[in-house]
């Protein structure tokens, strides 16, 4: 897990991050605070293709559920999706809920599939505020909104944090068409997982084994 960590630069998605936890969280949890949100996720392996609506990603999310915590980081539990709120009568939706165990206290996500939006922290800050007042309970710490987009630039989401009165990170998503390049080589091609099928199934089904690249294929 560290060598993996260190390939994929986890330490920089941290230190990277864009928050403004230092004036909205108090200090005895700033520091782990910071620690529960990164600069950018990795949502390959959800079967999404390189265009995709809002509802796409979010579906995606829901059905990989167990894989979105973990690249989340490992700490948060699933409360929900579209979790509505009734404020004044009317209805609001949040994409996702999420609950960090250890900060104890709820987490907003909202995803988007376009480019950052100053609008983007004041819907934020509406949601978190109506979570602190309807659904957080008295031993909870106040809730947290993290906005995933697909793209940001660093100096409009400066900005659009500067004056925000609630903890909000903003962060940004990939997603891989394809295997990537460091992992192609660990798997044999297409072509020769087919050269061993036909030789595993042609040989009456008996079990056998071919390497490949450094690998065992094992045909039962």
């Amino acid at each position: 897990m560290l060598i993996l960590n260190i390939d994929t630069g986890a330490c920089h998605k941290y230190l990277n991050n864009q928050i403004n936890f230092d004036s909205t969280v108090p200090e005895k949890v700033r520091s782990q605070a910071k620690l529960a949100i990164k600069d950018e996720y990795s949502f390959d392996l959800m079967e999404l293709g390189e265009e995709h609506s809002e509802k796409e990603l979010e579906r995606a999310v829901i059905s990989k559920v167990n894989r979105f915590l973990t690249e989340m980081g490992g700490v948060f539990t699933f409360a929900g999706s579209q979790y509505r709120l009734e404020v004044d009568g009317q209805e609001y939706f949040i994409d996702i809920l999420l609950y960090h165990r250890h900060l104890k206290c709820l987490v907003a996500v909202e995803l988007k599939v376009g480019e950052f939006m100053p609008e983007y922290i004041g819907k934020m800050q509406f949601y978190l505020a109506a979570l602190d007042d309807l659904v957080k309970t008295p031993e909870e710490n106040p809730s947290i909104g993290i906005v995933i987009c697909r793209s940001k630039k660093r100096m409009i989401v400066e900005y659009s944090l500067r004056e925000s009165k609630k903890p909000i990170g903003v962060s940004t998503y990939k997603v891989f068409k394809t295997l990537p390049d460091n992992l192609k080589k660990e798997l044999p091609s297409p072509a020769q997982v087919s050269l061993l099928l036909e030789e595993g199934f042609g040989s009456g089904g008996a079990s056998g084994a071919k390497e490949t690249r450094g690998r065992y294929l094992v045909i039962n």
